[in-house]
């Protein structure tokens, strides 16, 4: 969906159209942005931004508190959409999900037709747009959708597949965020080209197991299958530094902006958590993690916050600087017995 959140508000709210509008919390309150309107994203404002970044780029910046409810309820209406085509539906959030329509309920033999009788019925139904991107595998067709946005529909066939990711800025392969794209920058990886000339050994000397998977992608491979009714048992969200920290007040400070992107995770699926984990990799590269179990499930800010101080504060870090921290809920249940949409473990917050 193109701007889920925002445009859904626009669609409501006519004095909200044609507005830089951000679906978030309150500058004054120490919020994060949900979701950006187009508008907004012309100022260079993006989702898990602080809301004091984003006022400070657009003054007259809109701010609208999240309704997931609504959000929710406008999801389970484009998933049925989906389902009058394939059962083969993966959430990958409330706007976003991969459909294998190899065999499908229509036997339309083109997966183009059927992306565009999808998008067209999401606008009669909804009148919401969104983008389609339509390929071989799911790296492909997701690299697909963020082609033409909003409101596209893009095709990557097989035959153009290894040209495709060749030919693509480092920065805009999915999964390769601004510090890991800096690094890359750093040793003179900065297209797909540059990527699939590494040796599988050189890719996992530099970045550990997930090595395997830039030697793939590199090559237009991705063997994962689109996996219905998928459930993660945990939901959250990191940042990596593009400097290294030390600063025990900037620190705590990131932890709260991480800890407010973890919470709207949480409330826009109506899902609680009992067992927080902190997770912290030091500027050498060790990584820590760190958990407590709490008494009652919960999705409350302070409550995830205090804790993820709890144990950021007794961690011995020896005056050692830090290049990430990430929090996760693990333990979830299920607050409205809802569908529980796939939200990944860890998510880089500012890529």
């Amino acid at each position: 969906m193109d701007a889920f959140y925002a445009s859904v508000e626009q669609r409501d709210n006519p004095q909200y159209r044609g507005k830089a509008l951000v679906v978030g919390g309150s500058p004054n309150q120490r919020g994060v942005v949900a979701a950006a309107s187009y508008e907004a994203r012309k100022f260079g404002i993006h989702s898990a931004m602080p809301s004091v970044t984003a006022i400070s780029r657009c003054p007259e910046l809109i701010f609208v508190r999240p309704r997931f409810d609504v959000y929710r309820e406008v999801s389970a209406k484009i998933h049925e959409i989906f389902r009058r085509y394939t059962d083969v539906v993966e959430g990958v959030a409330l706007d976003e999900a991969y459909l294998d329509v190899t065999e499908n309920k229509k036997n339309i033999p083109y997966a183009y037709t059927i992306a565009r009788h999808i998008k067209a019925a999401i606008r009669e139904e909804t009148l919401l747009t969104a983008t389609a991107g339509v390929s071989i595998n799911k790296f492909l067709a997701k690299m697909a959708s963020g082609q033409n946005k909003p409101n596209g529909l893009t095709v990557i066939l097989p035959e153009d597949a290894i040209a495709f990711v060749e030919g693509l800025a480092i920065e805009k392969f999915h999964g390769i965020g601004e510090v890991t794209a800096a690094k890359m920058h750093s040793l003179g990886i900065h297209t797909g080209a540059d990527l699939k000339a590494r040796s599988l050994s050189e890719l996992t000397q530099h970045f550990g197991k997930v090595g395997h998977h830039y030697y793939k992608i590199a090559r237009a491979e991705d063997d994962r299958t689109v996996e219905p009714n998928r459930v993660r048992k945990s939901v959250g969200a990191e940042t990596s530094f593009a400097v290294n920290l030390s600063d025990r007040a900037v620190l705590l400070h990131e932890l709260e902006q991480i800890a407010q992107i973890v919470q709207q995770r949480l409330e826009q699926n109506s899902i609680r958590g009992r067992t927080l984990t902190l997770k912290i990799k030091f500027s050498d590269y060790q990584q820590i993690t760190r958990s407590k179990t709490l008494a009652n499930y919960t999705r409350e800010l302070d409550t995830i916050i205090t804790t993820a101080t709890e144990l950021f504060e007794a961690v011995e870090k020896e005056n050692r600087s830090i290049r990430l921290l990430g929090i996760a809920l693990s333990n979830l249940e299920n607050a409205k017995q809802a569908p529980i949409i796939q939200l990944p473990l860890f998510e880089g917050s500012g890529e």
